[in-house]
Formats: C-alpha cells, sequence, structure tokens
C-alpha cells in the first residue's frame, strides 16, 4: 500500500488509512486527513519537502514525514 508522500504532482488518491503508529497520526486527522476523503497532491517546495494537498476544498501543508503516515489507494 502506498502512501501520501509517494504520489506524483497532479495526482488524486483516496485516504484508506491514517498509520497510528506515527506520532503525528492525531494532528493529520485533526487537520481532516480521514479515511475516504479525495487528495491532490497540489504544491511541492524546492526540496519536495514540506508538501501541500488539497483536501475538503482546503490546501494543507505537511512534512513529507507526517504525510507517510497517510495511506492512500
Amino acid at each position: 500500500m502506498r502512501n501520501a508522500s509517494e504520489i506524483s504532482f497532479g495526482e488524486r488518491a483516496i485516504i484508506s488509512d491514517i498509520d497510528s503508529t506515527h506520532p503525528s497520526c492525531q494532528r493529520i486527522l485533526e487537520m481532516g486527513f480521514t479515511p475516504g476523503q479525495e487528495i491532490k497532491l497540489v504544491n511541492m517546495s524546492f526540496f519536495n519537502d514540506p508538501v501541500a494537498f488539497s483536501v475538503r476544498g482546503s490546501l494543507i501543508a505537511v512534512r513529507k514525514n507526517d504525510a507517510e503516515c497517510i495511506k492512500i489507494k
């Protein structure tokens, strides 16, 4: 299963799960990254960290390390 840190620019994906063992799991859920939501990678910084996703009509930037806990299908 892939995670959100692996998707390409402009790619859309559906969140299948959030890794509960990751230290940022709760914060990721509070930002709106919940299972069943569609996300799209819309922006990356110069060194590809952080990355910005469109989720629930909002643009949210997260560190690539934190994006690893977002499992997608």
